[in-house]
C-alpha cells in the first residue's frame, strides 16, 4: 500500500488544475464512448470548452473546499465540497488517477471530505453522478451513501446520493 497525504489546495493550483483536466477528460470520453460507440472520444474543442467552463472557484472558501490527495508524493486525486447551505454540502470532483487506483485513495479522500464537512458544520452530503460511472456508484454505496431523489437538475446527473454525517470523530490524513 502506498502512502497518501491529503490537504486543502486552491482549485487553480497546478496540481488541482492537472487533476481537473484528467478527471474531466476521463468522464467526458466515457460519455462520448457511451453515446457514440467505442473508440469515440471528446472532440478537442468540446473538451477545452468544458474544462474552461468550470474553474472550481466555488470550491474555495467561503463557498467550498478542494482537497488534493498525493500518493507517494504525487498528486493523484481530488474531492471537492461545495457548500449548499449551513448544513448541506455537495461532493464533487471525486477522482483518483488510474495509476493510483486500488491504493485506498478514494476511501481516504471520501473520509477526508466527510471530516472537513463536519468541521464546517455540514450534517448532510449530497452528490450526483451518471449511471455509467459504476465504479463511483459502488464506492459511494460502500461508504454509506444511499440513492435519493434528485436534488438538482445537472445535465449529466442521472443518479443522486446522500449521506448523513455523524457529528463525532475525525481522522488524521497527513
Amino acid at each position: 500500500m502506498r502512502t497518501w497525504t491529503i490537504a486543502t489546495e486552491a482549485p487553480d493550483s497546478p496540481a488541482a488544475t492537472a487533476l481537473w483536466r484528467a478527471y474531466y477528460t476521463e468522464v467526458s470520453d466515457r460519455w462520448f464512448a457511451r453515446e457514440y460507440g467505442p473508440g469515440h472520444s471528446t472532440p478537442a474543442d468540446d473538451l477545452e470548452r468544458g474544462i474552461a467552463s468550470e474553474t472550481g472557484s466555488d470550491l474555495a472558501p467561503p463557498t467550498g473546499t478542494l482537497l488534493v490527495g498525493r500518493c507517494a508524493g504525487v498528486a493523484a486525486g481530488t474531492v471537492g465540497l461545495r457548500l449548499l447551505d449551513a448544513t448541506r454540502a455537495e461532493l464533487t470532483r471525486v477522482y483518483v488517477r488510474k495509476e493510483a487506483r486500488g491504493t485506498g485513495g478514494a476511501r481516504l479522500l471520501l473520509e477526508a471530505a466527510e471530516d472537513t464537512a463536519r468541521g464546517l458544520g455540514v450534517r448532510r452530503l449530497v452528490l450526483d453522478t451518471r449511471l455509467d460511472l459504476v465504479e463511483a456508484r459502488a464506492l459511494y454505496a460502500r461508504h454509506g451513501y444511499a440513492e435519493v431523489p434528485a436534488h438538482n437538475r445537472g445535465p449529466y446527473a442521472e443518479v443522486w446520493y446522500a449521506k448523513d454525517l455523524e457529528t463525532t470523530g475525525t481522522r488524521a490524513y497527513a
